[in-house]
């Protein structure tokens, strides 16, 4: 499953969005649970299909030490910020009010297929999500240089 591309959308008067249907189309046999948080650099959420969340948390959870104090307060608090969510028949989500509020979301947000998850972004935000195309070309030539 790989999410591409960016599809524009408008909330409903109860906070409710369409997970657009190119998205939906990528999940193997059909959804009906993701779950959502914010993300951790950017003014905007992250859908995680469950499959891939979970295989998130146990990779992260690999990582730090239930035995050490701070490690526990950084994984408590990641998985504590995060909420499992149902699609209803329609395909619509409910976007909880406090995630539309500390990503400034009002009614139109777009969708940024991220591969394994999806972004979702006020769009009156999305600026803050893309470097402009000059500076893409440099970052990318650096990257690939440093591979080979």
């Amino acid at each position: 499953m790989q999410f591409i591309g960016n599809i524009e959308a408008k909330l409903d008067a109860k906070g409710r969005v369409f997970l657009p249907a190119f998205f939906r189309k990528c999940f193997d046999g059909g959804i009906s649970r993701v779950v959502m948080r914010k993300d951790i650099y950017e003014n905007c959420l992250v859908l995680y299909p469950e499959e891939t969340w979970n295989s998130q948390l146990v990779d992260l959870r690999s990582h730090l030490s239930r035995w050490n104090e701070r490690h526990q307060k950084l994984y408590r608090q990641f998985v504590s910020e995060a909420e499992s969510l149902v699609l209803d028949a329609n395909g619509r989500l409910l976007i909880p009010k406090r995630y539309l509020k500390m990503c400034a979301i009002n009614q139109e947000v777009r969708f940024i297929g991220m591969g394994d998850t999806i972004e979702v972004w006020a769009k009156e935000c999305i600026g803050e999500a893309f470097a402009d195309a000059e500076e893409l070309g440099r970052e990318l030539d650096k990257i690939i240089k440093l591979r080979y």
